[in-house]
Parts: C-alpha cells; sequence; structure tokens
C-alpha cells in the first residue's frame, strides 16, 4: 500500500493533476506505471478514511451511500450465506463468485458513482488494513460488504477497542 509520505509528497497541484489523470479513460495509458501509483494511492486514502470514520463514528449510524437500503436489501438477497465478517479471497475472486458478483455490482451501474471503481477491502473486519488482512474490490463490493457489517454489527469491534484506547 502507499504510505502517508507517499500522498503528501504528491502536494496540491500533484493531487489536483492525479484527480484529473484519473478521471481520463483508461486507453490514455496504456501501462503507465505513474497511473498504478495514483490508484494505489487514492484506493489507500479511501482506506484510510474509510478506517478512521469507524473508528470513531458508531458504525451502525453510519450511511456510505444514498441507495444503502437498496444495496444491502440486493446484497443480502444475493449472498444470504456469505460471512461479511471474515471474508475468504475465494468470497470474491473465485470462478463462481464472480459468476454472482458480477450481475450483482452491474445493477448498480448509473446508480452508484465509480461503482466497478477499485477500492480496498478488509477480509477480517475486527483487524485494520494490513497486507494480509486486504484485497482489491470494486466500489459497490466494498460498500455491500460494508453496509452489511455496519448494519449487523460486525465493525462494532473497531468502534470499541478505538474508543478504549483513547
Amino acid at each position: 500500500m502507499a504510505s502517508h509520505e507517499g500522498l503528501a509528497a504528491l502536494g496540491v497541484d500533484g493531487a489536483s493533476a492525479a484527480a484529473h489523470a484519473l478521471s481520463l479513460p483508461a486507453e490514455a495509458y496504456g501501462n503507465d506505471p505513474r497511473l498504478e501509483v495514483m490508484w494505489a494511492m487514492k484506493a489507500y486514502n479511501h482506506a484510510e478514511v474509510y478506517f478512521n470514520l469507524i473508528s470513531s463514528v458508531d458504525p451502525k449510524f453510519l450511511k456510505l451511500t444514498k441507495v444503502d437500503e437498496q444495496i444491502y436489501s440486493s446484497f443480502r438477497e444475493t449472498f444470504k450465506d456469505l460471512d461479511v465478517k471474515r471474508l475468504k479471497e475465494e468470497d470474491l475472486k473465485s470462478d463462481e463468485a464472480k459468476q454472482t458478483w458480477r450481475p450483482f455490482c452491474n445493477q448498480f451501474e448509473g446508480i452508484v458513482e465509480d461503482f466497478n471503481y477499485g477500492t480496498l477491502l478488509r477480509l477480517d473486519c475486527e483487524k485494520d488494513y494490513s497486507e494480509d488482512n486486504t484485497i482489491f474490490a470494486t466500489r459497490v463490493q466494498f460498500f455491500a460488504v460494508e453496509i452489511a457489517r455496519n448494519r449487523e454489527g460486525h465493525n462494532d469491534t473497531v468502534f470499541t477497542s478505538k474508543r478504549a484506547k483513547s
């Protein structure tokens, strides 16, 4: 994952250029390694902001999108038995899982902004982001899993443990 120093090194002008660059179509880049670094920094920043949020606000009160209810009900209808507390890579990446996730995610095209952008998702919700506890997922997968974790009380551990340390 990118570091705080990497994010800070961009500065205001660099961050503005990165935001512009990330809005261009993929065909404009080819295999530009700088783009990968910008995506990694954006994903890391999103992960850090989200973890700080669930550490400081009771997760059951969080609203992540305008359509949380629609995402959650469709998610639990599609993935009735998925253990969101402790995901496994195959829950998202196996061929069978992809066949179920693809139509689930695609239903939110035009509804959830940047629904298919890459983001980082914790596998075990009781732990912080780390190399061993993080998987790359789409934005709508992140929302579906985290809305379920918040509503079902699984992110409470992060909130209460951070408060206990304060």
